[in-house]
């Protein structure tokens, strides 16, 4: 990890934990069962990757490219991905753990979450036209002046999402999410 552009490469197995990674390009690599856990990837481009059973928790990604990124059984807590680059930021996530992370003001469309849990996650201001929350815990999770046009959440539970403050025309919800739109009206269903 020591050169400034890799290319095609795996990296297995990688102990960094708190370290810095910054000013580097990956394009196509993949990362399995590494820990870079409170490290600081600022400033570093990562295009059409993977990381697979890893340890990003807190990773500083100020100015950071994920663009074309999957996640895949990787622990991710509190990463603000709203300090990465804009420039075709595009990630998806599948059995991960995303609790206190944040996408505030991030433009998402069709991204995927699958079987992830988003506890206390943040999506102020965020463009989720058309993404899927496949089997997730969106628990206390902060929906705000959220775009979710077209999302399906048919499987996702214990969200609140007020409809007033999030556009959401012709998203998807399953009958039991319903009290999840509806809690701000202190009403009872039953």
């Amino acid at each position: 990890m020591d050169d400034l552009l890799n290319v095609h490469k795996t990296f297995e197995k990688i102990i960094a934990i708190g370290a810095a990674i910054q000013y580097k390009e990956f394009e196509g690599c993949v990362f399995k069962q590494c820990d870079f856990s409170n490290s600081d990837f600022a400033n570093s481009t990562f295009s059409d990757c993977e990381f697979i059973n890893c340890n990003v928790s807190m990773l500083q990604v100020n100015n950071t490219a994920f663009q074309s990124v999957a996640f895949k059984n990787c622990k991710v807590l509190g990463i603000q991905f709203h300090q990465c680059s804009d420039f075709l930021f595009a990630v998806n996530f599948e059995d991960c753990i995303l609790d206190f992370a944040s996408f505030s003001g991030k433009k998402m469309p069709k991204t995927k979450f699958i079987s992830c849990s988003l506890k206390e996650t943040v999506f102020v201001g965020t463009n989720l036209t058309s993404a899927v929350f496949d089997q997730c815990n969106l628990e206390n999770a902060a929906f705000n002046e959220t775009q979710l046009a077209g999302a399906d959440l048919t499987t996702a539970f214990h969200y609140k999402i007020n409809p007033e403050f999030n556009p959401m025309k012709k998203a998807k919800f399953s009958s039991s999410g319903i009290i999840g739109l509806l809690e701000q009206y202190d009403i009872k269903i039953e």
